[in-house]
């Protein structure tokens, strides 16, 4: 790793660099905007890499799964591509302020044209940390980050998928964190499209309440056998961690 930069020479007004807690990574990030957040940090920690594995992630913000995934695993790139000018342009900042050009870029572009990019069957892995909520789910205003973070304004769960597919080479892994209530239509999406779902896993607050998250994986033409993982419970009670996230957090594999 490089020594790191002034700090001033790569932030702007607004902005703050957060230590990631891993090989002294670093992200820029802009809390007007949008933060990364736990569902983030477990896709990361649910994806499986392999050495020299070709990686993309659709819809990338601040470039936080990239920059994560290049440092605990041993993948030979990892792109991310984000349809939002300036947070491209700030992820981008991240990653030169880190020094990990050679194995990370950020591209500004639309998932819909993705293939057009990049071009078809081209990478090992494919994640997402898309938006949950469809346009119906209470939107305010469609132009304001927040909104086109956690609303399908700029592409669908289907359109996601269709993509995510299509840039696969067969065989490829995609891996996906998401919302539960739409696990059904998920599960139909994927099949659909060859996807098939291989492995899941829910993610439970506390152990009393429902899941709100789901993480799921699945292989471009796979046989049809889906695992599901033992659940994932967050907190003991309030503010404190379980053991697995605590490691989770402090092990040198995320």
């Amino acid at each position: 790793m490089n020594d790191k930069p002034s700090e001033g020479t790569f932030l702007r007004e607004g902005e703050r660099l957060d230590d990631l807690q891993r090989d002294g990574l670093k992200l820029i990030q802009n809390p007007s905007w949008f933060c990364f957040g736990m569902d983030a940090v477990l896709l990361t920690a649910f994806v499986r890499v392999k050495k020299g594995d070709r990686c993309l992630d659709l819809g990338c913000g601040n470039g936080v799964i990239p920059l994560l995934l290049s440092g605990r695993t041993q993948g030979d790139s990892f792109t991310g591509l984000e349809i939002q000018s300036d947070i491209a342009e700030m992820a981008g900042r991240s990653v030169a302020y880190n020094g990990v050009g050679d194995r990370v870029r950020i591209v500004e572009g639309d998932i819909r044209e993705a293939v057009s990019l990049f071009g078809a069957s081209v990478f090992d892995v494919v994640t997402s940390n898309p938006p949950y909520l469809t346009k119906s789910h209470g939107l305010v205003n469609p132009t304001d980050h927040k909104a086109i973070a956690r609303h399908e304004l700029k592409c669908t769960l289907e359109e996601l998928i269709d993509s995510a597919t299509r840039l696969l080479k067969p065989g490829g892994h995609f891996f996906m964190v998401h919302r539960p209530f739409r696990l059904a239509e998920i599960i139909c999406r994927m099949t659909e499209h060859k996807l098939e779902p291989k492995r899941m896993r829910l993610v439970y607050p506390y152990v009393d309440k429902e899941p709100n998250m789901v993480l799921i994986e699945g292989v471009r033409g796979g046989n049809a056998r889906l695992a599901v993982e033992p659940p994932l419970i967050v907190y003991e009670r309030e503010h404190v961690y379980t053991e697995e996230v605590r490691a989770l957090y402090e092990s040198t594999d995320i």
